[in-house]
């Protein structure tokens, strides 16, 4: 069997920080989006600076299979956060051996460190595995989705 490692991502980890791109890209086949206009190495390490900013990689050794970004938001009304999963993927040939879960379980004990009281994510109806997994970790709600245009002021 297979160990498997997850580690937070840090300011030095620009490099990794790649490897979890070309995951997404590869995970969500969607090349474009995390692999045409990557980000300069810089504005990566600012990035991964911000506390706010999580980002998890589960390995293999020193292959990256699969991993997490996911950003807290600090709410306003109460003294707490909320912590978004914005992407969450694992390679083909590493799922169904609890990586994905490994990954949201460690987020867990981000969050609780943090002070946030919930973690949320969005998932697709047409992805099953992706809704059966947060299914398995938390209580479905009925929610809206949308993308506001950005215009000038």
């Amino acid at each position: 069997m297979s160990v498997f490692t997850i580690d937070r991502l840090g300011v030095d980890d620009v490099a990794v920080m790649r490897e979890l791109l070309a995951v997404f890209a590869e995970v969500f086949e969607d090349p474009e989006t995390y692999l045409s206009r990557q980000p300069s190495d810089d504005y990566l390490r600012r990035l991964l600076a911000d506390p706010s900013f999580i980002a998890l990689v589960a390995r293999e050794g020193d292959h990256v299979a699969g991993g997490l970004a996911a950003y807290e938001l600090r709410k306003f009304e109460q003294e707490r956060s909320e912590v978004y999963i914005y992407d969450l993927g694992v390679r083909a040939a590493y799922r169904r051996r609890g990586i994905a879960t490994g990954l949201v379980r460690d987020l867990q004990g981000i969050a609780a460190g943090l002070g946030a009281w919930v973690i949320y994510v969005q998932a697709d109806p047409p992805d099953a595995p992706a809704v059966a997994l947060y299914e398995s970790l938390g209580v479905r709600e009925e929610v809206y989705h949308y993308d506001i245009p950005v215009r000038p002021r």
